[in-house]
């Protein structure tokens, strides 16, 4: 039975998955949330070869903070070699992805087995 991962703040707890780092953001998504997830982000995405997998299915709001975070985290797994997936399952952040077309560089994906039986989104641009 696997326990359940201690969260680092109340929007976001990290655990380990099949050789992924699963980070899940949870709750509103709104820019005083970012403040809180953006430097443990960070931390995370400035290890070379990082594999990452962000899990938004806990998400009851998500703007354009959460985008932020979503952007910077890709552009820097990217450059460091690593990759970056994504699950995503509620309605209104599928269509905020959609519309500002994040969907095409880091598709959305139902749950974490999905996620990563999928090759990684390496490269595109807005």
């Amino acid at each position: 039975m696997q326990q359940e991962p201690a969260p680092l703040s109340r929007h976001l707890r990290v655990h380990r998955h099949r050789g992924h780092t699963v980070v899940e953001f949870r709750g509103e998504i709104d820019i005083a949330a970012a403040a809180e997830i953006g430097p443990y982000l960070d931390r995370l995405t400035a290890r070379p070869g990082a594999r990452i997998v962000v899990d938004l299915r806990q998400v009851d709001f998500f703007d354009c903070s959460g985008l932020r975070l979503l952007y910077r985290a890709r552009h820097r797994v990217l450059g460091r070699d690593g990759e970056l997936r994504l699950v995503c399952t509620h309605a209104l952040t599928l269509r905020v992805l959609k519309v500002t077309g994040l969907t095409r560089l880091l598709p959305p994906h139902p749950t974490l087995d999905a996620a990563l039986a999928r090759p990684p989104a390496t490269s595109g641009s807005l």
